[in-house]
């Protein structure tokens, strides 16, 4: 079973949800700052960053000296670029838009090598495998995956307890932007009857037994989510740090108005 060698998915179980911020610049920089920072986790986006297979490698290679989780999220689960993110070492994937239990299914799949899945073998290429210095990597390598899908739309929720259902996937993660815009609030990740969908979502994760995660960036908002039951939950984004604290430094030293 997936997820049995990883300590991403025994921190999951853990007593205390595990917190965590979106890597969104593409830099290995920015990515080897935040690595240091004490969180929890870091999620390496290629779904709506300007990231490919290279970048995120090098990104890999800044944290990885850090006592820190690392997910990375492609965009889209398509097995061949699963295939490229396992080989260059990443452990934890996120995959978006997982609409039913097939697609989850697939995406097991994709994770694992023959018999039990469709997983190319090229670990002698591989920094996964160190390049085969790791003599048992193929036997051990499905064991040390894990596998987090995304939730985001009204659909999907329909086929909730199905899709947690599935050996293999090892926690589920609500998206509240996209489910905002399918339950027809688009921007409105925080209405009160998306936050109520998501609570009796992650409640349902839970009781499944399966480990349930979701973003929030309103400290307010994320608490009540690990109230419900999140076990790791995205509290912000470096590009949106950024952001909003050069503003601040703007703001702060701007010229006041000129008097009448």
């Amino acid at each position: 079973m997936t997820g049995e060698r990883n300590p991403w998915i025994r921190q999951l179980h853990g007593e205390h949800p595990r917190i965590g911020m979106w890597i969104a610049s593409g830099n290995p920089y920015s990515a080897e700052i935040c690595a240091g920072a004490g969180l929890d986790w870091l999620m390496l986006d290629l779904e709506h960053v300007p990231n490919d297979v290279r970048s995120t490698l090098a990104q890999l290679q800044a944290v990885a000296a850090y006592p820190v989780e690392v997910l990375v999220r492609p965009a889209t689960g398509d097995p061949s670029v699963i295939k490229q993110l396992l080989d260059i070492g990443a452990t934890n994937l996120i995959v978006p838009m997982v609409e039913t239990a097939d697609e989850a299914r697939a995406l097991v799949a994709a994770t694992r090598y023959p018999p039990e899945g469709i997983r190319g073998v090229g670990s002698a290429l591989a920094r996964a495998s160190r390049w085969n210095r790791i003599s048992d990597y193929l036997i051990t390598a499905d064991a040390a995956v894990s596998l987090t899908v995304q939730v985001e739309t009204a659909g999907a929720l329909d086929q909730l307890d199905e899709i947690v259902a599935v050996d293999g996937v090892d926690a589920v993660f609500i998206g509240p932007a996209d489910l905002a815009a399918s339950l027809g609030y688009l921007g409105k990740p925080e209405h009160p009857e998306v936050v109520a969908t998501i609570e009796e979502a992650l409640s349902q994760i839970k009781a499944a037994g399966k480990a349930a995660g979701v973003n929030a960036f309103n400290p307010e908002v994320a608490r009540r989510y690990m109230s419900a039951g999140a076990s790791f939950v995205l509290v912000g984004a470096d590009v949106t740090i950024l952001a909003r604290g050069s503003e601040a430094l703007a703001k702060q030293y701007a010229a006041p108005p000129h008097s009448a």
